[in-house]
């Protein structure tokens, strides 16, 4: 029984229990939490119901407990019920109700985590974004981690989700990085306010490949071939990178694609007929303070250019045009203020400000012999995703990112990522994984059949401490994903799959699951071989929520 199903019945029969006293069954919450406590001598779960229910029943907390205990008791799913503290119910189950989590892992598979509860509701999932000017930094990686991830748990919760990369290829930056390549071509330093690094005159060197007689053109018909060849050679290195991380997005938005279609004039001319932008002092200004910002903000610039906040308010139409009801922006630590004028652009839009939803991420510090990493060896004065990747590989680098909170600064140790031990949080968890399945291929060459979830297992023969603890660990991993995806925090799935790894090691050497010389396998064996194929079947859905490996062998 797994909590949410317990949690139902454990509704039911309050329902039962307050409706054959003549009770309001309103007074109950529509939903029940039952969580498992912190010490096991407390039970299997406990459930907080009469606290929340008893005020408004005008009964006492315990006495309303003492009635749910005893009807709970008498359930078959139920091997204990009693009172605890000022009307805590604490919850033993039956070893073959617990046990009937395996058999719903084993049916569901693969499926096992996934829910409906974000069905219908289309995502655009922005992030990562960094500018083609040079490879991505640390920085970007770690949203590169994480906003994959959370796409995928969203994904299972039922939500349609379109990850996108908003390209941007308008702007200052942009120039800069094409007089850059210009004077890498030439043989001469980057301009005072350009880009350095080896990447930069590689790709010089590749546009000079293609466009031999370019340095003899006109000046302004040099800069159009090394903006259009060179900043596509750079973003195809950034895509290439980001696909090797695992990392793919469904749509490459241009920017420079709002201002030549038209879209930011548009938008621009809307909030004018609203009333919503007004000029002053030789400017155009969003009335973004009356929607909650912290300050108005200019859309046309005195010099008639548009700012960057005009591109945005087109690209938000755009986004909603496309018929996404949620647009999440997954943005650096330097982009606090993009919240308020997010909010109020679409506000001012006449939308629903809660159509934006902005993640802010923090720093990423590489750390090697307890000093900061603090130079690339290609990029020149900031870490790179390849960097990373370098020292520690693929999968350590994503669950190394998505690990901890990104409202968090993250140093990550390039000596313990790097380790192949179980200090190295990815080998720990990859490791349980290699060893269950090891396990159940062991059993296949002895001959002893690992069951499906067709039936024939005893699951009432799991009463061991370490088998309860294992199976309900396995148990919380719906409840796990579903909260990751509410909020948007996709490290609570890496955490608990070292949580689940660390029950099933526990398991593994308190309780033996194969037979050993000529012993004969027994229901006891397949009821723990069960266990193990559900424990690895929740190791690998989680792992592939994170986008890391689940190695057979290791």
């Amino acid at each position: 029984m797994t909590p949410a199903a317990l949690a139902d019945l454990v509704r039911a029969t309050a329902v039962d229990v307050l409706s054959a006293r003549g009770l309001d069954t309103a007074a109950l919450p529509d939903a029940v939490t039952v969580e498992r406590p912190r010490n096991p001598e407390h039970g299997d779960y406990a459930t907080n119901l009469a606290l929340q229910s008893a005020k408004r029943l005008g009964v006492a907390p315990r006495e309303l407990a003492g009635w749910l205990a005893e009807a709970l008791a008498a359930q078959d799913a139920i091997a204990e019920a009693e009172v605890a503290g000022p009307g805590f119910l604490n919850l033993r189950l039956a070893a073959d109700a617990q046990g009937a989590i395996v058999r719903e892992v084993l049916a569901a598979g693969d499926g096992y985590g996934r829910g409906d509860e974000l069905a219908g509701r289309r995502i655009n999932l922005e992030f990562v974004s960094a500018n083609p000017t040079g490879p991505i930094h640390i920085g970007g990686t770690r949203w590169a981690a994480v906003g994959d991830a959370l796409g995928r748990i969203l994904a299972a919760r039922g939500a349609a989700v379109t990850r996108e990369y908003y390209f941007n290829d308008a702007g200052a930056q942009i120039d800069r990085f094409v007089r850059s390549l210009v004077a890498a071509a030439e043989g001469k330093p980057a301009p005072e306010d350009g880009y350095a690094g080896d990447y930069v005159a590689d790709i010089a060197a590749e546009v000079l490949r293609r466009e031999p007689d370019v340095l003899s053109r006109p000046a302004g018909e040099q800069h159009e071939v090394f903006r259009r060849v060179g900043v596509g050679l750079m973003f195809d290195h950034i895509k290439q990178t980001l696909h090797d991380f695992r990392t793919d997005f469904d749509v490459y938005f241009h920017e420079d694609s709002l201002h030549t279609s038209g879209a930011v004039d548009a938008a621009v001319e809307e909030l004018k007929a609203s009333g919503n932008l007004y000029f002053h002092e030789g400017a155009w200004w969003l009335r973004s303070t009356e929607f909650g910002d912290d300050k108005d903000r200019p859309v046309i610039k005195s010099d008639g250019q548009p700012a960057y906040i005009a591109g945005d308010i087109a690209y938000f139409k755009d986004k909603r045009a496309r018929g996404f009801d949620l647009c999440i922006y997954m943005l650096g630590a330097d982009h606090h203020g993009y919240i308020g004028r997010l909010k109020a652009a679409a506000a001012a839009l006449g939308d629903d400000p809660n159509t934006v939803e902005v993640l802010i991420g923090q720093m990423v510090n590489l750390v090697r012999d307890g000093r900061p990493v603090r130079m690339s060896k290609r990029a020149g004065t900031v870490i790179t995703l390849d960097d990373l990747v370098e020292a520690v590989g693929v999968d350590a680098a994503r669950y190394a990112l998505v690990r901890s909170s990104v409202d968090a600064t993250l140093d990550i140790d390039l000596d313990l990522w790097s380790r192949r031990t179980n200090e190295n949080p990815v080998f720990y968890v990859q490791y349980a994984h290699a060893r269950l399945a090891s396990l159940l291929r062991n059993a296949a060459e002895l001959g002893v059949e690992v069951p499906t979830a067709a039936g024939g297992v005893d699951y009432g023969l799991l009463t061991h401490d370490r088998e309860g603890d294992l199976i309900r660990t396995i148990g919380e991993y719906p409840r796990v994903v579903g909260t990751a995806a509410e909020l948007r925090e996709p490290h609570r799935v890496a955490r608990y799959l070292e949580e689940l790894a660390s029950a099933y090691h526990k398991f593994y050497d308190s309780c033996r699951v194969l037979p050993q010389g000529d012993e004969e396998a027994t229901p006891l064996t397949a009821a723990r071989l069960a266990l193990c194929a559900a424990a690895r079947q929740v190791l690998a859905n989680g792992l592939g929520l994170l986008g890391v490996g689940a190695p057979e062998r290791m």
